[in-house]
């Protein structure tokens, strides 16, 4: 595996930067922290560069860890910290490229920096190599945005499985988004990979089981799940995990440990649509090298995440996603993806 930045890695971010419609002379802001990935903030640092931005390196310190436990793929980057200058550097430019190890997907600065008109493209936390499987498909915003639409018409999603999975969702005052894996406005934020379509519901709003069965992902222990895990919600929380394997005792531990009630609520649910992320790479990778943006974005996956939830008005430091498959979703009752594989119109 090449520990240098490698030409066509440089080619691929470029192309992903070109169609977030970068133009020479922009500003834009490389922004990263000491635990960031150096080969990744090279490889990114080289692409603008060829591409003759007007690049800003902004590097910030890793804050310490307060504990109980390690942090892992929350998307709520604590990097910037509320420095104003940094939250101004990348306010005031055209383009940030995120390249911090959580990403500012749930950051509490991101409103400023969008607020001032910034696009952001948050690279996930994913060895270079892996882009080369990850090609510009214009097609998936199309589709993407088709799948954010039959959410935002619906009232109500429903997700089972033949694991045991029954789980309901009033979308009543949810917000519901998706990315692409690219952005073109000011004030906009995209994942790369992209191909996700989210909703957070409002509080108290959802209700059923949720069967991880063996073969799932929990990304925080960016793990597969080996015995089933059955979890229980009453209007949001999760009231109970059953399961007598390794698996579920590390998730009863891992929530207990933070000692906060709203690391039991629902954070986000939605399905992947990206026809190039895998959900066999995890096996392919040390845990350090992979971030599981590619796990959660797998086309047909059920992504059934607990934690942080803005729209609830929950925030918390306990975390998990969990990327499910085999499940079946529908929205008003019309199926969108069948047994782990997505509608045609979505596909």
């Amino acid at each position: 595996m090449a520990n240098d930045a490698q030409w066509r890695w440089v080619k691929r971010y470029a192309e992903q930067f070109e169609a977030c419609e970068l133009q020479p002379g922009e500003v834009a802001v490389l922004l990263h922290e000491a635990s960031s990935s150096p080969l990744i903030v090279e490889t990114a640092r080289l692409a603008l560069e060829m591409l003759g931005a007007a690049v800003v390196d902004v590097r910030m310190p890793t804050p310490a860890n307060p504990g109980p436990l390690p942090i892992r793929s929350t998307g709520a980057s604590q990097a910037l910290a509320g420095n104003r200058s940094a939250i101004a550097a990348c306010a005031t430019a055209d383009f940030v490229v995120d390249c911090t190890a959580e990403g500012l997907l749930h950051a509490p600065e991101l409103g400023d920096i969008l607020g001032g008109g910034a696009r952001i493209l948050m690279i996930s936390a994913e060895h270079p190599e892996n882009v080369e499987r990850w090609p510009h498909d214009p097609k998936l915003k199309e589709r993407v945005d088709h799948g954010v639409a039959l959410l935002e018409a619906a009232s109500e999603m429903t997700i089972t499985s033949p694991a045991g999975t029954n789980l309901t969702v009033d979308l009543t005052d949810a917000f519901r988004a998706g990315s692409c894996g690219w952005c073109t406005e000011p004030g906009s934020i995209a994942h790369w990979p992209g191909g996700l379509v989210l909703a957070f519901p409002a509080a108290n709003r959802v209700n059923g089981t949720v069967v991880l069965a063996p073969g799932d992902i929990n990304l925080t222990f960016n793990e597969y799940i080996r015995e089933p895990i059955t979890l229980t919600l009453v209007d949001d929380y999760v009231t109970e995990i059953s399961g007598d394997g390794h698996d579920a005792e590390l998730m009863r531990s891992y929530l207990a440990a933070f000692d906060e009630p709203e690391a039991y609520a629902i954070s986000h649910v939605g399905w992947g649509m990206n026809q190039a992320a895998r959900w066999e790479s995890l096996a392919m990778w040390d845990k350090s090298a992979l971030n599981g943006t590619e796990l959660r974005a797998f086309a047909g996956n059920v992504v059934f995440s607990t934690g942080a939830n803005e729209v609830a008005g929950r925030f918390c430091r306990g975390h998990f996603d969990l990327p499910m498959r085999n499940c079946t979703v529908a929205v008003d009752g019309k199926i969108v993806v069948e047994a782990g594989v997505l509608r045609d119109d979505l596909a």
